[in-house]
């Protein structure tokens, strides 16, 4: 059964309170365990489980979840790797995440109710920081978990999981770079990219990360988008930002956070922007798509 529970605690006393008598729960009962937390958190953890931390897979939360949608991904390999009870701790919000990040987070904690079902005998706890994080994201966190704090939740969206996934994006700015392309551009788009980039100051092997990125975009855009699409580059004070929109329809929800089949021709396209990428954003209907793309400055 899978059990989809928000933490809400008030600072790091009591989140160790709290998160080191679950964790024993699950070593007692022989369950695999994984925690992604930050830094930090996994040390004061450790001190806290003397020798018992040993029996336990920790991953830095700020290095997993900078992109939201590596963090699924991530839990659904941990999963198929351990098919007995599993039990995990999930932190991906935390002061300091940038609007656009809060909003992929919240995305990413509705999409785990559609991933996970039943089938799957895991226990996943999130911790939210209530002395730290606005009353906003508290709520938001009541909406997207069925269990808060061990009791069922009023605020749960059951059947309406993909409120936040809705949320429109911010227009680029009147000053963004725009190109529209169809199949004979796509090396326009790349050498867009790159010129981009280039003025940004990204280190090489990363600014060719972002042109591989938008390039496998553009090319779904071509593929299933219509056959054209627009292109939209801008600087902001931390990124180089990329968008691609074109007049295609994303059905799937999970779409570039299910790992492809090795043996299918396609479907890369989305999951590798997702592994390249510091954030994407992914927002689609009837009247098209948009994949906006972010590479930091500084990482």
């Amino acid at each position: 059964m899978f059990r989809h529970e928000a933490l809400l605690y008030g600072g790091a006393d009591e989140f160790l309170a709290r998160a080191v008598p679950y964790i024993r729960e699950g070593l007692d009962g022989g369950e695999a365990i994984l925690v992604a937390v930050r830094s930090e958190k996994i040390a004061a953890l450790r001190r806290a489980l003397g020798a018992d931390a040993a029996g336990i897979e920790f991953a830095d939360m700020a290095v997993l979840g900078r992109n939201p949608a590596r963090v699924l991904p991530a839990w659904r390999e941990f999963a198929d790797a351990n098919p007995g009870p599993i039990r995990g701790i999930g932190e991906p919000i935390w002061p300091g995440r940038s609007g656009a990040e809060l909003v992929e987070c919240q995305i990413h904690e509705s999409l785990l109710n559609l991933a996970f079902t039943d089938e799957h005998d895991l226990r996943l706890l999130c911790p939210y920081d209530t002395s730290a994080l606005p009353g906003g994201v508290i709520h938001e966190a009541c909406s997207s978990h069925p269990l808060v704090d061990g009791r069922p939740s009023r605020s749960y969206r059951d059947g309406n999981l993909l409120e936040p996934f809705d949320s429109p994006l911010a227009p680029p700015p009147a000053g963004a770079r725009t190109l529209g392309f169809e199949a004979d551009a796509l090396a326009e788009v790349r050498a867009a990219v790159e010129e981009a980039a280039r003025r940004a100051g990204l280190p090489r092997e990363r600014e060719q990360d972002l042109v591989l990125a938008v390039g496998e975009v553009a090319a779904n855009s071509i593929r299933h988008g219509g056959g054209r699409g627009i292109l939209r580059v801008w600087r902001t004070d931390t990124a180089v930002v990329c968008e691609v929109r074109d007049r295609g329809h994303i059905a799937d929800p999970l779409a570039g956070r299910v790992r492809p089949d090795p043996l299918q021709p396609t479907g890369r396209g989305l999951w590798l922007a997702n592994a390249i990428c510091d954030l994407v954003q992914i927002r689609s209907g009837p009247r098209g798509t948009a994949v906006r793309l972010h590479m930091y400055l500084q990482v």
